[in-house]
């Protein structure tokens, strides 16, 4: 997930997404902090009503309404689903700019803006979503997290896990590496380029346009 951090934090220190969290508070009055109302929105990758994405446990909606009740009812939230405010790849670029104030997605799909991304969200052959949330936390992830998307103006923080994916579904079997040649297949990240070695037709593309 991404957010600009403001008004919580200032834009030019700000830095965000991937999977959630919230900035830190201006210092301002406490008084002045408890009369505040926040009203962001959030664009999201995913298609409308996806379980676990966009609604349920664990998803862009889940994450509003835990802010929504964790701050009493001062940090409201309006989720737009991929294609309802913004295309499922332009909510990154929109809160780098400010346009918005968050956007929840994977880290993978921003490979293209700075490589590093890809190691924040899932990594083949790498940790379990425990060890991976381990390492964020306490293993100093979330600060090399924050050092990545500094440049592009982005506070990220982890907010939700898709879970273990499995390979994908196929016309034919697949009997050895051979098969994999030609095949159009959509993978991101560092998987897509572990596909693309062995002549995979690798396709980045949202959930809702498969």
């Amino acid at each position: 997930m991404s957010s600009t951090g403001s008004p919580l934090r200032s834009r030019r220190s700000a830095i965000k997404s991937g999977v959630a969290g919230v900035a830190g508070v201006l210092a301002v009055p406490a008084m002045a902090q408890a009369q505040q109302t926040y009203r962001w929105r959030m664009t999201t990758t995913w298609p409308a009503g996806l379980p676990f994405y966009q609604v349920g446990p664990g998803s862009a909606q889940a994450f509003a309404e835990r802010c929504d009740k964790m701050s009493g009812g001062r940090i409201k939230i309006q989720i737009f689903a991929a294609g309802e405010l913004l295309p499922a790849f332009e909510g990154f670029d929109a809160v780098s700019a400010g346009t918005v104030e968050l956007n929840h997605g994977v880290s993978y799909f921003w490979s293209g803006k700075t490589f590093a991304a890809q190691y924040f969200a899932t990594v083949p052959f790498g940790m379990s979503f425990l060890g991976h949330y381990a390492w964020l936390q306490f293993g100093g992830g979330n600060q090399l997290w924050e050092e990545v998307y500094k440049p592009l103006n982005v506070m990220p923080f982890a907010a939700g896990c898709s879970g273990v994916q499995m390979t994908g579904w196929f016309k034919k079997e697949l009997k050895s590496l051979a098969d994999l040649k030609g095949l159009k297949m959509r993978i991101p990240g560092l998987a897509g380029r572990i596909y693309a070695a062995h002549g995979v037709e690798v396709r980045q593309l949202p959930g809702g346009e498969i």
